[in-house]
């Protein structure tokens, strides 16, 4: 089905639509949980850091609802196609989808969607949060994609056959803003190209009738500084060291953000369920501020001053190994993933001398849970996550950080 935000609800509103030629469908979910962290006040990618003098709280970490609604034409075939979705928790309201795509009926070979929509780059970004085995995406999902969705244009080349079935792959190319639903505007003219190239599932029969799927991705961008100054990590005596550039031709300068990824899925059905494989890696040029490597929604500012960008070399990957427990209705999940936000330098090399922050520090996560499905409307969770940051010269880093987060959700859907 397609991949465009949450990726199984728009497979299942269009399947719902052509099965029952029902033109809306309206769709939601909530997802109440309670968590604990090892210390308190710590900084955690598992739904947003603590208060100061609290290891654990009750929250609404979702609520979404979210419509559909298709136009199709006197043969049954869709020509156009509208989502909106809200998510609502105690800490506001705010729109997650605003699309609309138009489909070419006379060839069968392209669609074009605009508006505020996931950006077409990876598997894990693109999997919604109602179907995803971990209470959050990685580290590296959410700094690079921060939010997940942008604004912008996408062209999909994608071949539908008479039968109603697509071709084998579909290449999705888009232009967005850049920084995404992370800031309220775009504070830039510079644009960011994505594009992917995916491969549909296949089911390899000589290896026990797995089901393979895979794909590339590239993302093509930048960030117009505001600054004259940049900082460039360059090798400096031997040492790589974080080196400030003072030169007056970084005014308006597009420092990149620059990425190539690939993932892929490998998934071997059972009598009791599945067993099944992910992997991604991406790998590519950052360009972010002095204590942390995510995209920043709005241009960085302190006293009123433009403050100066940083540019990194980074790499970082996932995996996934999912096992369904003698029935469908139990799965075990483990994850391991790491981010790596400057790969030139690691250990005592990352120190306050040569120039670096906490924005340069690795960090490794391994996660372990356990998944209960009652029924297709209910979802018990239960998740642990270990997170490792490197050992390095930094003040307050000299040794991993207490920041693990144990994850308790449930998760009623209609």
């Amino acid at each position: 089905m397609d991949l465009v935000d949450t990726t199984n609800q728009m497979g299942k509103g269009m399947l719902s639509i052509y099965e029952r030629y029902n033109r809306v469908r309206i769709s939601g979910y909530i997802q109440p949980q309670f968590q604990y962290i090892t210390e308190k006040g710590a900084d955690t990618y598992n739904g947003g850091n603590f208060s100061d003098i609290s290891n654990n709280r009750f929250m609404l970490r979702r609520g979404r609802l979210r419509v559909d609604y298709a136009h199709l034409n006197e043969k049954g075939e869709p020509t156009s196609y509208f989502v909106f979705q809200f998510d609502g928790t105690e800490r506001g309201v705010v729109i997650r989808d605003f699309w609309g795509r138009f489909y070419e009926n006379k060839l069968k070979l392209f669609a074009v969607t605009t508006g505020m929509f996931a950006r077409p780059f990876g598997y894990e970004v693109n999997l919604s949060s109602a179907n995803r085995e971990t209470p959050e995406r990685g580290r590296m999902s959410q700094i690079l994609m921060k939010t997940e969705r942008d604004i912008g244009v996408m062209l999909t080349l994608n071949k539908r056959r008479a039968n109603g079935k697509t071709s084998d792959f579909k290449l999705d190319i888009g232009v967005f803003n850049g920084q995404g639903m992370s800031g309220p505007v775009d504070y830039d003219s510079h644009k960011d190209v994505i594009a992917k190239v995916s491969m549909k599932p296949k089911r390899i029969s000589n290896l026990s009738r797995a089901i393979f799927s895979a794909a590339i991705s590239g993302y093509a961008g930048g960030i117009t500084s505001q600054s004259e100054v940049l900082y460039k990590v360059k090798k400096v005596n031997e040492n790589y060291m974080m080196v400030r550039d003072s030169s007056q031709s970084n005014l308006g300068k597009a420092t990149p953000r620059n990425y190539a990824g690939a993932d892929a899925q490998l998934i071997f059905p059972n009598k009791q369920g599945q067993t099944e494989f992910r992997a991604e890696y991406i790998k590519g040029s950052q360009t972010a501020t002095a204590l942390n490597s995510e995209t920043p929604g709005t241009y960085p500012v302190t006293g009123g001053m433009k403050d100066p960008l940083y540019v990194r070399n980074f790499n970082g990957a996932y995996f996934y190994f999912l096992q369904n427990l003698n029935s469908l209705d139990h799965q075990f999940v483990l994850k391991y993933d790491w981010y790596d936000p400057n790969k030139k330098v690691s250990g005592q090399e990352v120190s306050l001398a040569n120039g670096y922050g906490k924005g340069d520090l690795r960090y490794n996560t391994l996660g372990v849970g356990y998944i209960y499905r009652p029924n297709e409307s209910l979802k018990f969770m239960f998740y642990y996550e270990n997170v490792k940051n490197e050992k390095s010269a930094l003040p307050g880093f000299t040794s991993d950080v207490p920041d693990d987060v144990f994850t308790c959700r449930v998760q009623y859907n209609f």
